[in-house]
């Protein structure tokens, strides 16, 4: 495996560089970078950017806002938090998988003598309070897994950036955000830097065996930054423009997560849909909502539509069934 380090702390660009070592280097190799942003909200690729986010501390902080290629819920980054990503091929091409990469971080964590564990989705945790959110990306028997470890990350930002949903809240049964997450560094027995807690991780994670570290050319630092001012630092990719609905159905799927669906109806045909939520999936549910578009918007439509359709592609744990509930709410 080879050890990459990101030379820039811009959340556009390193989102950028995490695309451009999946795309791009040697698939004959793995990869283990880490990473650091600066204030930044990381949106999940299926998410409707406004509704995670609370725009007015967002914009009064100058905290940047960026969608990711993976599923799963919007996490705060700052330089407290060290980010992790592995680029490799998948164990399985046809299923997520978050914990097989999740199990390395929590086995370093106990290395420091903390007792770290994979808790539902996507979590790590300590003493039931998460510190690391992680999501997933797969194509073409690829997968790039990344995850967040909250160091000593500002607390008190995570809570006011992000806008939780109150489902979400009472689906993990805690009063608010704050009291659901928490940093590494308070759980150390000897106080350590976030550099020395970096370099010690990564021995860790190669359990103290050389490895190869890569060294970013400038042709590569331009490929990155040309991928930054096309797609990452452009408003329609962070934001993105939808035209309005008039119709919104929203549920919460245990194994799943939340699942949005929002529909512009006229005379009974389906106009505009759009899929939105935390969900993961390993087909974009973009590519789904357009078969909708054009049919009629009643229960015997959905079910012709979805006949020959694993709704599981798009929606990791949600069955035909769930979704047709969602679809006739």
């Amino acid at each position: 495996m080879i050890y990459l380090e990101s030379p820039q702390t811009d959340p556009y660009f390193n989102l950028s560089l995490e695309q451009f070592v999946f795309d791009n280097l040697d698939r004959k190799e793995n990869y283990f970078m880490l990473w650091q942003n600066d204030n930044a909200v990381i949106i999940g690729k299926n998410q409707n950017t406004i509704e995670e986010i609370n725009a007015a501390f967002v914009k009064e902080k100058n905290i940047k806002v960026v969608r990711r290629l993976s599923g799963g819920g919007a996490v705060y980054h700052d330089m407290g938090n060290l980010n992790f990503t592995f680029v490799m091929d998948a164990v399985e091409s046809n299923k997520l998988d978050l914990s097989f990469f999740c199990r390395p971080i929590a086995k370093a964590l106990k290395d420091f003598g903390i007792d770290a564990q994979i808790s539902g989705r996507n979590d790590i945790t300590i003493d039931g309070k998460k510190f690391s959110g992680n999501a997933q990306y797969l194509k073409e028997g690829r997968v790039m897994h990344h995850g967040t470890i909250m160091f000593n990350s500002n607390l008190e930002n995570v809570e006011q950036s992000l806008n939780v949903s109150k489902d979400k809240i009472a689906s993990k049964g805690v009063r608010s955000i704050r009291s659901a997450v928490t940093n590494v560094g308070y759980y150390l027995k000897s106080p350590i830097s976030l550099k020395e807690f970096k370099d010690k991780l990564v021995q860790s994670v190669f359990e103290g065996q050389n490895f190869t570290r890569y060294h970013f050319t400038q042709k590569d630092i331009d490929a990155v930054n040309k991928l930054r001012d096309e797609r990452y630092g452009q408003w329609d990719w962070n934001y993105g423009k939808s035209p309005a609905y008039s119709i919104v159905k929203k549920r919460r799927v245990e194994g799943c997560g939340s699942v949005e669906i929002c529909m512009q109806v006229d005379e009974g045909i389906i106009s505009y849909m759009k899929f939105y939520g935390d969900f993961f999936g390993l087909k974009d549910a973009d590519d789904l909502s357009k078969l909708f578009v054009g049919r009629k918007n009643n229960a015997e439509s959905y079910e012709k539509i979805l006949s020959s359709i694993n709704v599981g592609d798009y929606f990791n744990n949600l069955t035909k069934s769930a979704l047709m509930d969602i679809l006739a709410q």
